[in-house]
């Protein structure tokens, strides 16, 4: 039997291992699935819902502990792994319980003399769900909540870095008494990845990860007729205009490029500064990132953990380097940071100014505590640099004008457009990308259509 390590970013120590799932093991979990699904379709939904919502008080009854081995696992500050359950997982997850009688609803059509017409929402069958390591429960509760709420099965892989995660996610079901191959889940390797994506008991991929992951999930899935619903990467941009609330934009901004080591698909990673207010936004920000702790994230008051693994500490050290070397100034010591060291995942936060597109931190994703900023003249400049970017996730505008925010708004890529706020999602609007940030839509409303299929029902009921 193969295992595999989970090595935990705060000391470097093996934190857990599991073994691989075999082939056979595979095999019976894809047949109980399907035979699972049958029934589960039959249930009703309230009895469905029922079971969803004791489920979700399982996890927030065990919220702290859960917080603290994802702590353990991923490296974010324990002052906020147990928030991911108790706000962004409850609020998610009850609200797509709140839409779904509305969402799965039969679809009526005008009257027809003669006829009984209607459009009925039919589950997929299987749902094959492949998590990140980041956002490990906000972005799979995305899709599970709702795909077993339509009537499929769900089978949850969860990276290799959070294990723990998916098996939490079986002892909350077993517990809210969900019938048993309704939701499993599987610990395995790429290659097997593929081969589940390429079975025909498989009838949806939804993954959340990296821009060549995705392109690795639509080549499985390339020989079948099964849609993919795909939430990549992003390099999302932030525009403060003259007007802007400029502390609450300090604020809010700092901290939506810095929050979970700025490892967050929706996070700033390159901000746009009108030249009026400029200075005053890089002076606020600097002073904020300065009050910034980095330390161990079991201790109270550490706002910085280390990132998930060395090599993407690394990696982003790469990025700052290189721009600097280009001509970038780093406005952050970061041997203020003491445990700031090449060659471990603890890394200190940066601001970087005198930056163009011609460097990677503006235009390839940083994922970790760096981000530059950019003096613009005007909106038209700011639209033009904020659209020029392969990704398209979210963006926002901060100002105190909402016409003018509606107006940049229409013109810019994204699949979320924000004023005065960012690094969010509300379970109410449909959350998506454009570009290289993927396609599909989770949440709202809309987010049960890809986990369903239309089925008509055209009944001559008399004229025969």
């Amino acid at each position: 039997m193969k295992t595999f390590q989970v090595i935990s970013p705060v000391d470097g120590s093996v934190y857990l291992e599991r073994e691989y799932i075999t082939s056979n093991q595979i095999e019976t979990l894809l047949a109980t699935a399907t035979a699972a699904q049958k029934t589960w379709q039959k249930v009703p939904l309230s009895e469905k819902m029922a079971i969803c919502e004791r489920a979700v008080e399982y996890f927030l009854a065990h919220a702290d502990a859960i917080g603290e081995e994802l702590t353990w696992q991923m490296g974010r500050p324990i002052a906020y792994t147990p928030n991911e359950i108790r706000r962004g997982f409850q609020e998610r997850a009850r609200y797509m319980m709140q839409a779904a009688p509305q969402a799965l609803a039969e679809v009526s059509v005008s009257e027809k003399e003669g006829f009984r017409r209607f459009i009925r929402r039919d589950a997929l069958g299987t749902v094959f769900v492949v998590a990140p390591w980041n956002y490990p429960y906000l972005t799979s509760v995305n899709v599970i909540i709702p795909a077993l709420l339509a009537g499929n099965t769900v089978i949850l892989k969860h990276a290799q870095q959070t294990p723990l995660c998916a098996e939490r996610y079986a002892e909350a079901f077993k517990a809210a008494g969900l019938p048993e191959g309704v939701f499993q889940y599987l610990h395995t390797t790429h290659d097997d990845v593929a081969r589940i994506i390429g079975d025909s008991r498989i009838d949806f991929v939804a993954f959340t990860g990296s821009v060549s992951g995705g392109h690795a999930v639509q080549r499985a899935a390339a020989e079948r007729f099964i849609a993919t619903g795909l939430e990549l990467g992003g390099k999302d941009p932030a525009y403060v205009r003259a007007d802007a609330p400029l502390a609450f934009a300090v604020e809010n901004l700092v901290d939506g490029a810095l929050f979970n080591s700025g490892q967050s698909c929706c996070g700033i990673e390159r901000i746009y500064v009108h030249e009026k207010v400029y200075d005053d936004f890089v002076q606020g920000a600097v002073a904020l990132v300065n009050q910034y702790i980095l330390g161990n994230p079991l201790d109270a008051g550490v706002h910085l953990g280390p990132m998930v693994r060395t090599s993407a500490a690394e990696f982003v050290r790469g990025q700052i380097s290189e721009a600097v070397t280009q001509g970038a100034q780093a406005l952050i010591d970061s041997t203020s940071f003491a445990l700031d060291k090449a060659g471990t995942p603890y890394l200190a936060p940066q601001l970087l100014v005198n930056v163009d597109h011609s460097m990677r931190i503006m235009t390839e994703e940083t994922f970790g505590p760096a981000v530059g900023i950019m003096k613009v003249s005007s909106d038209e400049e700011a639209i033009q640099l904020m659209n020029d970017s392969e990704y398209g996730l979210t963006a926002s505008v901060w100002t105190g004008d909402a016409d003018a925010a509606l107006h940049i708004g229409n013109q810019i890529e994204t699949g979320t457009w924000f004023m005065n706020r960012c690094d969010y999602l509300d379970p109410e609007l449909a959350w998506t990308g454009v570009k290289d940030s993927g396609r599909g839509c989770t949440l709202s409303a809309l987010g049960y259509e890809s986990l369903t299929r239309p089925k008509s029902f055209h009944l001559r009921v008399s004229g025969y």
